[in-house]
């Protein structure tokens, strides 16, 4: 694959991803680097991450959101503030004993309030 000044810059942008994003967020970060690039551009480069496994998209809240953490791992979706939390498991051979088949991949998402909204709400 042929790496273009655009793939660069939607690369390095990925890099400094360290939790979910969406497109328009993705669009926001290039633009900060003073860096203007088409929506529909930044659409085909994830749709090509995900299809080569650098991210994964996720439906949260009617909306498709991308993540390039792509181990096996849990979702916390916090039900008042949204912000989505990852939760690494080190082992899931709990999981596979329940499965009829192998599993390639899995994700859990578990919602509740998180630690920041609990403490909010007691103050």
């Amino acid at each position: 694959m042929r790496i273009t000044k655009q793939k660069k810059i939607l690369l390095d942008a990925l890099a400094e991803c360290s939790s979910f994003f969406s497109v328009e967020e993705l669009q926001e970060l290039v633009k900060t680097k003073n860096q203007n690039m088409g929506i529909a551009t930044i659409y085909r480069f994830l749709k090509k991450s995900e299809e080569s496994g650098k991210v994964h998209s996720y439906i949260c809240n009617n909306r498709k959101i991308y993540s390039t953490h792509t181990k096996n791992h849990i979702h916390f979706i916090c039900e008042r503030c949204l912000k989505i939390h990852h939760i690494h498991l080190a082992k899931a051979d709990f999981l596979q004993k329940n499965i009829p088949g192998k599993s390639c991949h899995f994700q859990l998402n578990i919602s509740g309030i998180c630690t920041q909204c609990l403490t909010q709400k007691e103050t």
